[in-house]
């Protein structure tokens, strides 16, 4: 169960963000699904450090949120593949942005330490 789940009272729109897209893996995972469809194996071959079960609840989480849908096709071994919702597209410009500061906070820590 998620423990900081969005109840609709707060004011600030950050805390609203970050009750969607807080957690160890969610952006991660987001930002892998930017690209299109992708299978569950295929998302624990990029996202190696998560375990399968946290990858699990944080699609859950995610689906259930309305950013992330789940496709299960009726095959044999089950097939089961995810992707951005409509409004889940919404959030590629913030995961892009976010890749931007990562890589400007790479160059800015590894210049301090060189110091």
């Amino acid at each position: 169960m998620r423990s900081r789940r969005w109840d609709g009272k707060s004011g600030c729109a950050v805390e609203v963000t970050l009750s969607v897209m807080g957690g160890v893996w969610k952006p991660v995972i987001l930002f892998h699904l930017m690209t299109g469809k992708r299978r569950f194996m295929e998302l624990t071959r990029r996202v190696p450090n998560a375990t399968q079960s946290m990858l699990t609840s944080q699609l859950r989480e995610l689906e259930a949120d309305g950013v992330v849908i789940r496709h299960v096709y009726p095959e044999v071994p089950p097939k089961v593949e995810y992707e951005l919702s409509g409004f889940g597209r919404t959030l590629v410009p913030v995961l892009l942005a976010m890749r931007e500061w990562g890589e400007t906070y790479r160059g800015h820590r590894s210049t301090d330490s060189d110091g």
